[in-house]
């Protein structure tokens, strides 16, 4: 969900946060990044009121499963209690009836059933000159449990929508990550890494620097790969020096088919991938509906391509999918009691209840027998 707000009746225009929603929507549809459908990628631009932003917001926040990503570029203004609200072509100063209030926005957000959700703010406060920020206390009233933040938001600097420029700082410096990449740095260019080479280009040009903040290991998400990555052998300790840090479930390590199925779940968050860059990464092999129906079953695939693919387009070494394959084949070749659900081992406790109470009704009446006689 991409808002822009580059038009203004009482405040001064900017211009730029047009092409920022276009060139964004260009780079999120792109198979360099999440290479969303077009249904999938909303841009508002210059909405009319907070209701007709926060339906559309609404609608996506309810329909999204794997990520949920929403910014938002224009005016960010502050009312004299300290709310935050974000800018709408009528907006006032200190009037945040006029604007959205962001209370509103994160309550949205909250009610949506999204596993992860981004949220970007490149927004300056109205009361300031052309491309002046706020106080760095815009990352903290943005906060939204649960989501990864990135807010343009710095000391007090003219700097955010440089004359001359086709973006705004933020954007234009995101872009240019997302488009050319980060040289000598890891395929996949999640938002810890993003957000770390935001805060050194953005401060090494001396425009505002960013603030992020992360809650529930977002930052390990991919916005895309990046374009400058040198491909090489990519091994949990290659010759080159380069060590891969991801914690992957060790498959020797599983017993049952539930333990195989949990240990694909905890490969997708080392991965740092949703169902849609899966896909991608492998070629088409895999639908992202396969990916979820996968990690959704509950008994082992009769054979081994699918998990296999899986498995490589997530990241998984080389040398590590041959033990997940001989884990495969441990499970599908044990007996059944071996792998039994925990429906059937809890049958088969009420099958021996039930046994033992009849041996212990015959005890009884042995019992009362012999005390008779």
């Amino acid at each position: 969900m991409l808002i822009g707000t580059s038009t203004y009746d009482f405040l001064e225009d900017l211009p730029s946060v047009s092409n920022n929603l276009s060139s964004l929507a260009e780079v999120l549809t792109g198979p360099m990044s999440w290479s969303l459908g077009k249904e999938d990628c909303v841009v508002l631009s210059n909405p009319p009121s907070a209701v007709a932003a926060l339906d559309s917001l609404r609608e996506a926040s309810a329909t999204a499963r794997d990520t949920l990503l929403v910014y938002y570029a224009g005016h960010g203004l502050v009312t004299p209690g300290g709310e935050l609200y974000l800018g709408l072509p009528q907006s006032k100063q200190h009037r945040v009836d006029t604007g959205i209030p962001y209370s509103w926005l994160r309550d949205a957000l909250l009610e949506g059933r999204a596993e992860r959700t981004v949220v970007i703010l490149d927004c300056c406060y109205g009361g300031l000159a052309l491309g002046a920020m706020g106080p760095s206390e815009l990352a903290a009233q943005a906060d939204v449990e649960g989501t990864y933040l990135l807010a343009a938001a710095s000391e007090n600097r003219q700097a955010l929508a440089p004359p001359g420029e086709s973006h705004t700082a933020f954007t234009g410096e995101l872009l240019a990550i997302l488009t050319t990449g980060i040289a000598g740095g890891p395929e996949r260019l999640d938002l810890d890494c993003v957000f770390h080479e935001l805060r050194k280009s953005l401060s090494a040009k001396g425009r505002p620097v960013p603030q992020g903040r992360e809650r529930n290991s977002n930052g390990r998400l991919a916005l895309g790969w990046n374009p400058s990555f040198s491909r090489s052998p990519v091994s949990s300790n290659s010759g080159d020096g380069h060590v891969d840090h991801r914690a992957w479930p060790d498959p020797a390590a599983i017993r049952t088919v539930e333990g195989f199925f949990s240990a694909l779940g905890q490969v997708r968050i080392a991965s740092a991938l949703t169902h849609v860059a899966i896909s991608h990464r492998s070629g088409g092999q895999i639908a992202p509906g396969t990916v979820g129906k996968l990690l959704n079953r509950n008994d082992l695939p009769r054979t081994w391509r699918t998990t296999g693919v899986y498995l490589s387009a997530c990241g998984v070494p080389d040398e590590q999918l041959d033990g997940w394959q001989s884990c495969w084949e441990r499970l599908r070749s044990a007996p059944p009691v071996a792998v039994a659900s925990a429906a059937e081992e809890a049958q088969g406790l009420s099958q021996n209840t039930r046994t033992s109470s009849a041996w212990g009704r015959t005890f009884r009446k042995l019992s009362g027998r012999r005390s008779r006689d």
